[in-house]
């Protein structure tokens, strides 16, 4: 049999990402930007390339010179780009992020207009989506059309194909016309899944607040359990084979379908900025569940990705080299 051309392929969001300089002021006090790239997909297209997997990412830029920037990067870093298609009219995304530790990192999305939303089928059809080991998806390219249909016909193709299929959760509530629809699309999705990942509060999301006795106001109130395990139930019962939760500095667990639960513990690191550290978890997951590890040892190398990547300034261009990983854990004991 032909090996597949890519290790993963991940479809979405890509976007500049401006960080604060200034750590620990507050927003009106900033007074410089450093430049990144960012957005959930690349950042882990980026972050599986560095641990080595072939990596190629599905998303789309515009016709200006933050496309060039994102594109620049992506190439220099190894992730094939050819995929990318450019959209007139439409504009590169951008975020802006002020870091102030440990638990203050205000966020502003620049998306109206953005170009990686108009990801359509065309584009998933010239993608080799069937001959790759494994496609990640995330839910805010379920959250608009066109990029909602693309993104759920490459779950199918992949699907069909026996790819194995990723979704990150990624709810960012800004993002949907109403944060209840996020609910919906998502558990449609779900049907096309075989390993979901996301936070608690992503979860409970998913599964709908409704559905579990929340409010969307409570979705975020870790006082709220209402309850989280119904929620992981709710979602596991939509069809993926396995749910795995990022609990951050509480490590990680992972569900599986047949009903076991998996522990994993965490690495304790001084946090410098939070963002980024989900892509990284998930990089490092991707990467060891790809190399046929156990439920647990992937969740500790994602555990120990995320844990590098919270004591650097960036996303993508802080996610950690194979030799960094395994240098880390190593350090710590170990898997």
């Amino acid at each position: 049999m032909a090996q597949p051309t890519y290790d993963l392929i991940t479809m979405g969001r890509s976007s500049l990402d401006l960080y604060s300089n200034d750590i620990g002021a507050p927003f009106v006090d900033i007074t410089s930007f450093a430049a990144y790239v960012g957005g959930c997909p690349t950042n882990i297209s980026v972050g599986t390339r560095r641990l080595g997997l072939r990596s190629a990412v599905l998303t789309a830029v515009g016709e200006d010179p933050v496309g060039d920037f994102i594109l620049a990067f992506l190439q220099r870093e190894g992730v094939e780009t050819r995929f990318i298609p450019r959209k007139p009219g439409h504009r590169t995304s951008a975020v802006v992020l002020g870091i102030e530790p440990p638990d203050r990192f205000p966020l502003v999305f620049y998306r109206d207009n953005c170009a990686d939303i108009e990801l359509n089928i065309d584009d998933v059809l010239a993608t080799p989506i069937a001959d790759s080991r494994a496609l990640l998806i995330s839910g805010t390219g379920l959250s608009k059309e066109p990029s909602r249909s693309a993104t759920l016909y490459a779950a199918e193709i992949a699907r069909g194909a026996g790819v194995t299929v990723f979704l990150d959760i990624d709810f960012r509530a800004d993002q949907w016309h109403d944060p209840r629809a996020f609910g919906v699309v998502t558990r449609l999705a779900l049907s096309l899944v075989d390993v979901a990942i996301g936070t608690e509060e992503e979860i409970k999301a998913a599964a709908g607040a409704a559905r579990i006795g929340i409010t969307h106001s409570q979705i975020s109130d870790p006082r709220v359990e209402g309850d989280v395990n119904q929620a992981i139930q709710q979602v596991l019962s939509r069809g993926p084979n396995a749910l795995v939760v990022k609990r951050g500095a509480r490590g990680g667990t992972v569900y599986t379908a047949r009903g076991e639960i998996i522990d994993a513990e965490p690495f304790p690191v001084q946090v410098l900025n939070i963002l980024g550290a989900g892509d990284a978890f998930a990089s490092g997951f991707i990467y060891g569940y790809l190399r046929g590890l156990g439920w647990r040892e992937a969740t500790r190398l994602g555990n120990a990705a995320g844990a590098i990547v919270v004591t650097r300034p960036a996303c993508a261009n802080s996610m950690p080299t194979l030799a960094e990983l395994e240098d880390f854990v190593a350090a710590r004991g170990g898997l």
